[in-house]
């Protein structure tokens, strides 16, 4: 199973921007949180260092799986899309078949999402139903409130 994922040129640049501040920013400040909690004595009882260790852990986590996100990432070339369906980056258009009310979703990578200017996971459920649709097409939503249909208006990049 691949572990590639696509982005925008910015939203891989704010990754590599996250693992960068985590690496020469956070990691010091953890170590020397743990070197001034070390230095107050036994370590058996000492409250500080222990959070400080527990904190260390979930830093270096974060920082191994942003590393992997980042090694494993693809940057999509928008101009090079096919707008005759809909894929990841594309911007879709849709009415909502029982009320006609329409909505403008771009469907990005789940580290880009932002609902508050409609871009929308290509692993929500939204976003997978949408994947591949034409315009004219109907994508049925599976949510956990039902099921909601949604005409593809249209598709553009």
């Amino acid at each position: 199973m691949s572990n590639t994922a696509y982005y925008t040129e910015e939203g891989l640049r704010k990754l590599q921007e996250e693992l960068h501040h985590l690496r020469t920013v956070e990691r010091p400040h953890l170590s020397q949180q743990i070197a001034d909690a070390r230095d107050k004595g036994d370590l058996s009882e000492n409250a500080e260092y222990h959070a400080a260790k527990e904190d260390q852990g979930l830093l270096e986590a974060r920082i191994a799986k942003l590393e992997e996100v980042v090694a494993n990432a693809r940057v999509v070339d928008t101009s090079q899309l096919d707008d005759s369906r809909v894929y990841i980056h594309s911007k879709v258009m849709v009415r909502h078949v029982d009320n006609g009310s329409q909505r403008e979703f771009t469907l990005v990578a789940e580290s880009e999402v932002d609902i508050k200017v409609g871009r929308i996971s290509v692993s929500s459920p939204i976003g997978k139903g949408l994947l591949g649709k034409a315009r004219g097409e109907i994508a049925e939503v599976v949510t956990p409130a039902g099921t909601t249909r949604f005409e593809v208006i249209d598709i553009s990049r």
